[in-house]
């Protein structure tokens, strides 16, 4: 039998189907839930087990990690009547992975605590994209206590490549809208020169090639310079999401004080794009935008 703690993986989309397989791949035993039966399917196929409600997938859990779109997803899977800090068993520790605000980490923190179960609970969103989450290359930027910290690294081990513990709860959620911040506003950049030296006759290949050797080279450009070259825009991080994360990191910047005049700019421009039609699409399509912009047809 194995020794390594059983884990409930909760929501299995675009991120959270391959991180639930490569702990698998590690060797733990996971059992998943979620409400679209293709996705429980290939979970099963894969190692897993799937289960029929949240309930029955955290009953014997050591391990519950939750990865769903928004706060209101975990609110209700989460604080809700039959959610996981209501059916999980004593002593068992609660993992979310979702990128939301850090006043909801915080209160699911303290609706744990306020229960006599002995939960422990981190926030540990991620950045990677669909990429990262499939080589387990992701950034995991954790909110919580160090002990609890320390005995959840070796499952976040083999979730990720960088896993930080960033401060107590909510912190990991302030360090992740950062994150989404300095994405978004790259992601524009990089969108802005496509379409600058498309419009200017440099072959585009050679010119990405160039930059991303210097110091305008950076993750996001070696991740989407593809997308940008093909138009190839299937959600890898959908604009839906990136919008969602705007929205939290201007709510969290104007609490404390702090200004962003460049990415109220941005979170502008990838609301126009979500109100163009274009939310499904991965948040490369800011390319999109820009083409509109410049009077050039959209290619995408």
């Amino acid at each position: 039998m194995s020794k390594l703690p059983k884990i409930a993986w909760i929501g299995l989309g675009i991120m959270g189907s391959p991180m639930a397989e490569n702990l698998i791949k590690a060797g733990y035993d996971v059992t998943g839930f979620t409400l679209e039966q293709d996705k429980l399917d290939r979970l099963a196929k894969n190692g897993g087990s799937a289960a029929a409600s949240v309930a029955e997938a955290v009953r014997d859990a050591d391990v519950v990690i939750t990865m769903v779109p928004a706060d209101p997803q975990v609110k209700a899977v989460i604080l809700g009547e039959d959610g996981v800090l209501a059916r999980a068993r004593r002593g068992a520790t609660v993992i979310d992975m979702s990128s939301i605000t850090p006043q909801t980490s915080v209160a699911v923190a303290e609706a744990a605590a306020a229960l006599d179960k002995d939960l422990s609970v981190l926030d540990a969103p991620v950045s990677g994209g669909e990429a990262g989450a499939i080589e387990a290359v992701l950034s995991i930027m954790v909110g919580g206590e160090q002990a609890v910290f320390d005995r959840s690294k070796p499952i976040l081990d083999a979730l990720g490549k960088t896993v930080i513990l960033c401060g107590p709860h909510g912190s990991g959620q302030t360090v992740k809208a950062a994150n989404q911040l300095i994405v978004a506003v790259n992601i524009q950049a990089c969108a802005e020169a496509v379409v600058f030296l498309e419009k200017s006759g440099v072959d585009l290949d050679a010119a990405l090639d160039v930059l991303a050797g210097g110091l305008a080279g950076s993750t996001v450009l070696a991740r989407k310079k593809d997308n940008f070259k093909k138009r190839d825009f299937q959600p890898g991080f959908r604009i839906d999401l990136h919008h969602k994360d705007m929205g939290i990191v201007s709510d969290a910047a104007r609490s404390v004080g702090a200004a962003l005049p460049v990415g109220a700019v941005v979170a502008n421009l990838v609301a126009s794009l979500r109100a163009q039609g274009d939310g499904g699409l991965d948040h490369s399509a800011l390319l999109r935008g820009v083409e509109r912009l410049s009077g050039v047809p959209s290619q995408g």
